[in-house]
């Protein structure tokens, strides 16, 4: 925006999926519309580089997950990107000098077994960490845990098994070879954004919303809030009266650690391409690999959980450092000289995210419902976190912005400005 506004109809707070959603849904509502992004740009954790020339590379969301009934599906093929809908390399596409297919047979019967016993015990029993559903002694348990940290971003052990269980995963994931986070900021270009605009405090205590930013102080009939839960939880962004519940209910959804990690392959056309690469490891703390994405000359790594947070606690480079060591000790020591870090990410210390995405820790698998109800009719909230099924996911957090903008169109008083 050209000129920062001193009053507006509705404010939105963060330009990540779900803000970008809500101000798709109002631009035709006759209603004065701001998204404040405290970023530079558009799409919060969906964000691609140009990890080098000709390659792409999601330092966030990379999957249409649950493609079939994935919201950005449709919105990819109206922008014209293009979905590679070749499946995902996760089991079939297992490299299988590393992870021979009796291991792969084995291990996924431990990892059904697991789950079928979850959804059983989620049905049936009061909440509990996912992890009491693991096998006792099954030699599989750490790497159904590692898992998790992929999935989840945190272990089994912290992991609300009815909010596990309430996740809808329909097994069909896509790509997007232009980067998903191109897409996200594709779709938000026409909304009304100011960039480069912190919110510290949104004081709805009078007949207006007083939000005070690091561009000045705008006032707004209704907000909706969308940022991570993170920052609700350790009040990064104040309300005034606080919102207790909310802070508690954010504070029930605290966000894992998830990074990745692009390492440029020298001689890649000897490895297969879109091949998953693991190995049948017994310990948690382990990267998850894909040899030649799209076909380029590059391997690209995924972390998660403890493991995940402590390498990006070392320091700028860890995760590549220790990518190459995995992707060595799986391929041979002739790999070390044909590996080079191009890029990784470093969601925990991203200020405005905090964290990669929600897992609702046991005993607060209603806190997603807390957490999306709106306030007064004036204060609304949307996002992944606050997503009944598809929390984790861009689409979850966009379709929770359309939500939120619906609800505040159905509160609006008309003619209030």
């Amino acid at each position: 925006m050209t000129k920062f506004p001193s009053e507006i109809d509705i404010a939105i707070i963060g330009a990540g999926a779900a803000g970008l959603g809500a101000a798709r849904a109002l631009e035709h509502s006759g209603r004065s519309v701001i998204v404040l992004e405290a970023r530079d740009r558009l799409g919060g954790r969906a964000h691609t580089v140009m990890a080098a020339p000709g390659i792409p590379f999601d330092m966030g969301c990379g999957w249409l997950h649950s493609a079939n009934k994935n919201s950005f599906v449709a919105i990819a093929q109206q922008l014209g990107f293009a979905i590679d809908k070749a499946r995902a390399p996760w089991r079939e596409g297992s490299y299988e000098r590393t992870f021979p297919k009796a291991d792969r047979i084995e291990f996924f019967q431990a990892i059904e077994a697991f789950y079928d016993r979850a959804e059983a015990a989620a049905e049936n029993e009061p909440d509990a960490p996912a992890s009491t559903c693991l096998e006792p002694g099954n030699r599989w348990n750490p790497m159904i845990d590692a898992i998790s940290t992929y999935i989840n971003g945190v272990e089994l052990d912290r992991v609300s098994l009815h909010d596990m269980d309430a996740y809808e995963d329909t097994e069909v994931n896509w790509r997007l070879p232009s980067g998903y986070g191109a897409l996200i900021s594709a779709y938000g270009t026409p909304a009304p954004v100011s960039l480069n605009t912190q919110v510290t405090r949104i004081d709805h205590s009078g007949p207006r919303i007083r939000i005070d930013t690091s561009k000045g102080t705008l006032s707004a009939v209704q907000v909706i809030v969308t940022v991570p839960s993170n920052l609700i939880a350790n009040e990064s962004i104040r309300f005034h009266p606080p919102l207790p519940a909310k802070v508690d209910a954010a504070r029930g959804l605290p966000l894992g650690a998830n990074n990745k990690v692009l390492l440029a392959l020298d001689g890649a056309e000897a490895l297969p391409s879109d091949a998953g690469l693991r190995g049948a490891t017994m310990r948690v703390g382990v990267g998850s690999f894909q040899l030649r994405p799209f076909g380029t000359p590059t391997v690209e790594g995924f972390y998660g959980g403890t493991f995940a947070r402590e390498l990006e606690d070392a320091g700028e480079g860890a995760l590549s450092a220790q990518a190459i060591d995995e992707v060595v000790a799986l391929l041979g020591s002739d790999m070390r000289r044909r590996l080079t870090p191009l890029a990784e990410s470093r969601w925990s210390h991203d200020p405005f995210a905090q964290g990669a995405y929600s897992a609702a820790s046991p005993g607060h698998a209603g806190a997603r419902a807390v957490l999306a109800a709106p306030v007064d009719g004036r204060l609304f909230f949307a996002g992944e976190a606050t997503s009944a099924h598809f929390f984790s996911t861009a689409h979850g957090a966009r379709d929770s912005g359309e939500r939120a903008a619906e609800e505040v169109l159905e509160t609006a008083a008309p003619g209030k400005s």
